[in-house]
């Protein structure tokens, strides 16, 4: 089984800085850090409000990265305009809501089939990637295949939030079963959405999935440990089960 590669989305060093909305921590260094310590991708959310990663840290990293850069946003024009600008190898179409604390749940791509079918052809004619964030449900891949997406990642919240054993085996049995049919399509398989140090194995050793992102968990035992140390603990979690 190949080895999975790892996202590390640095969203939370730029909260903390926001906090203060000051200069530290600094997203970009976070971004070498990680890239020096085997990070194989960056992942940033640059949402339309700005609350954390700002238009310079996307830029800078852009420059200073040797990894690749994933680029998390929604599908509109402002973003479309800066995505066509910076380039990133991949971007992840994410859905959006100004209130939420964190994304809530998967893009409705059947639902604005249309809409994301335009974005996706733009994005793929310059030269970039596109995947779609989607809950694991059959129809959403069928959709995501449809406009053209090159991959998808598998929305983990209702696994990583499930509570009892039954629950987490059945949501479990759910990206299972989206992961196969996903990779039927012709599409790539990642995952993501609060997975941690405790709960990713299992994620990790489904057969068809090729990426991982993760962000919080990483980030919050960075604040006790080091981020290096962070970066390298997870790597080693999620490829000793291939």
């Amino acid at each position: 089984m190949a080895k999975i590669r790892l996202g590390v989305n640095i969203d939370h060093v730029a909260t903390i800085r926001e906090a203060r909305k000051t200069f530290e921590p600094d997203p970009v260094h976070a971004a070498v850090i990680a890239d020096l310590a085997g990070a194989d991708q960056i992942t940033l959310h640059l949402r339309e409000d700005r609350r954390h990663i700002q238009d310079r840290d996307l830029k800078l990293i852009k420059e200073v990265v040797h990894s690749k850069i994933n680029l998390e946003m929604a599908a509109t024009d402002e973003m479309m305009e800066i995505a066509l600008s910076v380039r990133p190898h991949q971007v992840t179409l994410v859905p959006e809501k100004r209130e939420e604390i964190t994304t809530e749940g998967g893009l409705d791509v059947k639902g604005q089939i249309e809409r994301i079918r335009k974005v996706v052809s733009c994005l793929k004619k310059a030269g970039i990637v596109v995947n779609l964030f989607i809950d694991p449900d059959h129809e959403q891949i069928e959709a995501a295949a449809d406009v053209g997406a090159d991959a998808v990642e598998l929305h983990t919240g209702e696994y990583a939030n499930a509570v009892t054993d039954a629950d987490k085996e059945r949501e479990l049995e759910r990206l299972k079963s989206a992961a196969r049919y996903a990779r039927e399509l012709k599409l790539k398989v990642y995952a993501g959405h609060g997975l941690t140090y405790k709960n990713v194995k299992p994620v990790a050793e489904i057969e068809e999935i090729e990426e991982l992102n993760i962000g919080h968990s990483i980030v919050a035992n960075a604040v006790l440990k080091g981020l290096s140390d962070a970066v390298k603990e997870m790597k080693r979690l999620i490829n000793e089960v291939r």
